[in-house]
């Protein structure tokens, strides 16, 4: 089992040679350079150098993984909906429709990208650049294996839960920022519908942290190592986390803020091109997030037989995606605006406060899981 602070090592060794070789070189060809290089070679040699090379490097890795994993679920998306809503395209760009992803991309790249006249032209860019952010930091503190995590943290959870409540302020900044009256109202409904959902959803995840006594996924999943998922011992939880976590992504059937028959595309209306794209992207890159973490606080993260740790938690995670893909996407309407939020707010909410009560009463049985 390989960790990604290893993978980063063996990735700078080679560079590091080679930039010796080159300064080695310069002191050869150029005497009165020599002092110079020796600062260099004493630069990169300090940790602190070496360190932030290795997050640099580990910082790739993981967006080089995450544009990937984007791609395989975007060609997952459109091959499912092309299959179940007899869509021909996608069926038909390529062997197994696998240049679906390129085409989409070579579209988005041939779009001109506009800014409304009268929009907030730095903000309105902004919000775009935000949103795949707050995708790609939680990357760097989920773990795919015990070793396999850019950054170690015992609450992990609770930063990644902090940086996922920014959705809503730059879902609601990029509408705004359009300056355009139904952008701002899939903008408004967005943040409200995020708000109504991220409560409960972080509250589903408190039986969890209560049984377990910590807010590392590490922790987490070793107390599922046995075989006794999360998604069994707190079924409520388990649907809480899952319904909030499909609304928190903007997907149907809780896709109100792009309702296109209302709202034209929402609070994305105005952006094109690239930005367009990236936005996408946030939304890909946000709904992977979302499901890796629900396979590691309820379905027994990367816990498997004879197949790599890394490899069980991949195959989960695009299991849980298909499933949602499948089951929400293509099979249910879309609800109104004050019927999703009543949900939100009356029915969930409850849900997770009642799965805190029942973990109460497991606790006060004395049964604590595996591990812990």
């Amino acid at each position: 089992m390989v960790s990604l602070e290893a993978l980063a090592g063996v990735v700078l060794a080679p560079l590091l040679e080679l930039i010796g070789a080159v300064l080695g070189t310069v002191d050869f060809l150029v005497p009165p350079l020599v002092p110079l290089t020796q600062f260099a070679r004493g630069v990169l040699q300090h940790p602190l150098v070496n360190g932030l090379l290795i997050a640099f490097i580990e910082a790739n890795i993981l967006l080089i993984y995450i544009t990937l994993i984007v791609l395989a679920v975007t060609w997952l998306e459109r091959k499912l909906m092309g299959r179940l809503q007899d869509r021909r395209g996608p069926m038909q760009a390529g062997k197994f429709g696998l240049l679906q992803p390129i085409a989409d991309m070579v579209k988005f790249l041939g779009k001109e990208d506009l800014i409304p006249r009268k929009a907030d032209g730095p903000l309105f860019t902004l919000a775009v650049i935000g949103l795949p952010c707050i995708a790609f930091v939680p990357l760097a503190l989920i773990p795919m294996s015990e070793e396999f995590v850019a950054v170690k943290s015992p609450v992990a959870l609770l930063l990644v839960f902090a940086i996922f409540s920014l959705g809503p302020l730059w879902v609601f900044v990029g509408g705004w920022a359009a300056n355009n009256k139904y952008t701002l109202l899939g903008a408004m409904r967005g943040a409200a519908q995020m708000i109504a959902f991220e409560i409960p959803l972080v509250l589903s995840t408190v039986g969890i942290v209560m049984l377990t006594g910590s807010l590392n996924p590490v922790d987490i999943v070793r107390a599922q190592a046995n075989g006794v998922w999360f998604a069994f011992v707190q079924p409520l939880g388990f649907f809480a986390f899952l319904v909030g976590m499909i609304a928190e992504v903007e997907r149907l059937p809780f896709d109100i803020p792009e309702a296109e028959a209302e709202l034209v595309a929402g609070w994305n209306t105005e952006y094109s091109g690239m930005k367009f794209a990236l936005g996408q992207f946030a939304e890909f890159a946000r709904l992977y997030v979302a499901a890796a973490l629900l396979v590691l606080l309820f379905l027994g993260g990367w816990n498997g037989p004879i197949l790599p740790a890394e490899l069980w938690f991949i195959l989960k995670t695009m299991l849980v995606l298909a499933i949602l893909i499948w089951g929400t996407r293509v099979t249910f309407p879309r609800l109104r605006v004050d019927q999703l939020l009543s949900v939100g707010w009356r029915r969930f909410l409850p849900l997770s406060l009642l799965n805190i009560l029942l973990t109460l009463a497991i606790l006060a049985t004395g049964w604590r899981p595996v591990g812990v």
